[in-house]
Order: structure tokens, then C-alpha cells, then sequence
């Protein structure tokens, strides 16, 4: 009964997941790093072994290989009825494998779901993996590829390869702030306009706050993404409030804005989207 959260979530993801093809149009939390607290531990583990065998030389022996696997799930959604009838279904998740002392990999799929007045509005599938080099560390460099589709935006096919650096502008236990700036290439193929190839530059600043010994947490994430050499911007951002119910499950609301200059006929730039859900979190 503990893990009666993570497998509805996981049910509910799969079946999603297999059974519908779309892009999430903001891209969804990742994991931070793991907090300094963490490595305070096994400073002092060493320490403390170091007092007690004070003959052995610790600058020789190799450092051992911290293996962590961690997750988290969330599913948020809106339901309307009356004069408009909506229906909104948001799932996300984060993946986290610390492979080795300088390698992580990650990936972040996702999945958007929603109508109005019985017709399809929303169905957008987002889905990367990504490998981490020196992640403890206050610089990284991470490389990453992802593959999108989009009713919402008329985009059948979206892939993208990228590669770059991160820079962590604060990491404390309770507040963490990283900063990444990559180079990428775009393939686009869209249901009416003409497919595009294109690279481009993409800054993300990401940020987590925790309060009240870890029970509200505040997210913020915001890509900026503009074309090299023409006019073409895609940007979103979203900021989340979470409020922990249980060790493992969290209340969480977010609102979210994302912005592409080259659309279909008949859409708009820009889409805003507001969630209440819950998340499901384990290390």
C-alpha cells in the first residue's frame, strides 16, 4: 500500500505514453543536483575513519563510486463544465542515474492531454535523454537529444541534439540556482508549414527553494531559445509551489507560459496553462 502513489502514476504514465503522440510545450522540471548535506556525510564518514586508522594514506586509495537513482513523478490536470468544458491532463516525471563520479544520466518525458467542447485540443509528447560530465561540480557540461510531436502546435516530428555547459550561481542545502547555455540542432517537421533545420542557442535558468524544513518548496524554470541567423524564438517558463503531504507526495500547483514565433495559420503565439496536482518523489 506505501507504493499504491507510484503505481497509479506509473500506470497512468504508460498508458499515456503508448497510447498517444504529442509535445509538452514547456519542458518540464529537472532533478538538482544532489544538496551539500550529502557530501558533508561522507566528509565526515572519512573523517571519522581517518582518526581511527591514522596510518593510512587516504590520498591513495581510489574514492569510491556513489550510485543514486532517483525519481519523481507528477500529475496535475484542470476540469471545467458549464458554458466551456475543459479537460486538461499534465503528466511529468524526472529520472536521475548517477552512473560515476563524473558521469549522469537523465531523462525528463512528459506528456499533456487535453479537450474543449469535446474536441482535441491538446496532445503533446516530450521525451530527451541526456548524459551529465562532472555534476557534483560548481561547472558541468551535459549533452542531450530529445524527440517532440504537438497537436496543439501542428508539429508532426521534432528532434533536437545539443551540447554545452552549466554553471551552478548558488547551491546550498535549502536554495539552488544553475544556469546551462548550449548550441542545438532543430529538425522540425510541421503539419502545414515548411519543415525547418535550424541551430540554436538555448539558456536555461533553473532554480529551487525549500522552506519550513523541506515542506513548501518553490521551482522555477525558464528556457530562452533563439534561432542563429534568422528571426525564429521559442521561450518558456514555469514556476511551481509545492506543500508536502506525506515523505514521498506533495501537493503542487504551477503556472506555466511558452512562446514560439513561427506557428500554423489560426494559432496564437502564445499559450499560458495553470495545473494543480500531485507529485510523487523518492531517492
Amino acid at each position: 500500500m506505501k507504493n499504491l502513489p507510484l503505481a497509479v502514476l506509473l500506470l497512468v504514465f504508460s498508458l499515456t505514453h503508448f497510447g498517444s503522440y504529442a509535445q509538452i510545450v514547456e519542458q518540464p522540471d529537472p532533478l538538482r543536483p544532489s544538496t551539500p548535506d550529502s557530501s558533508n556525510v561522507s566528509q565526515t564518514d572519512s573523517s571519522t575513519t581517518a582518526a581511527v586508522q591514522p596510518k593510512i594514506d587516504s590520498t591513495k586509495l581510489p574514492k569510491p563510486i556513489t550510485r543514486i537513482f532517483r525519481y519523481r513523478f507528477s500529475a496535475d490536470g484542470t476540469v471545467t463544465a458549464g458554458n466551456v468544458n475543459r479537460t486538461l491532463l499534465q503528466l511529468a516525471s524526472s529520472l536521475d542515474y548517477q552512473l560515476s563520479n563524473y558521469f549522469k544520466l537523465s531523462s525528463n518525458p512528459s506528456f499533456v492531454y487535453g479537450k474543449q467542447n469535446q474536441l482535441l485540443a491538446e496532445r503533446e509528447w516530450f521525451g530527451d535523454f541526456r548524459t551529465t560530465y562532472r555534476s557534483q561540480k560548481r561547472l558541468y557540461y551535459l549533452a542531450f537529444g530529445s524527440y517532440e510531436r504537438s497537436n496543439l502546435r501542428q508539429i508532426n516530428h521534432r528532434w533536437t541534439v545539443a551540447g554545452g555547459f552549466g554553471y551552478k550561481l548558488l547551491n546550498r542545502q535549502r536554495a539552488y540556482i544553475s544556469i546551462t547555455d548550449v548550441l542545438m540542432h532543430e529538425r522540425t517537421d510541421f503539419v502545414e508549414l515548411n519543415d525547418i533545420s535550424i541551430v540554436r542557442n538555448s539558456l536555461r535558468l533553473f532554480g529551487e527553494y525549500s522552506f519550513d524544513k523541506d515542506r513548501f518548496k518553490i521551482t522555477h524554470t525558464t528556457f530562452y531559445q533563439p534561432a542563429l541567423g534568422q528571426y525564429n524564438v521559442r521561450w518558456n517558463a514555469s514556476l511551481s509551489v509545492q506543500v508536502k503531504l506525506t515523505n514521498t507526495t506533495s501537493l503542487r500547483s504551477t503556472v506555466a507560459n511558452a512562446y514560439e514565433s513561427l506557428i500554423a495559420a489560426g494559432l496564437k503565439n502564445n499559450d499560458f496553462r495553470f495545473t494543480l496536482g500531485l507529485v510523487y518523489e523518492r531517492k
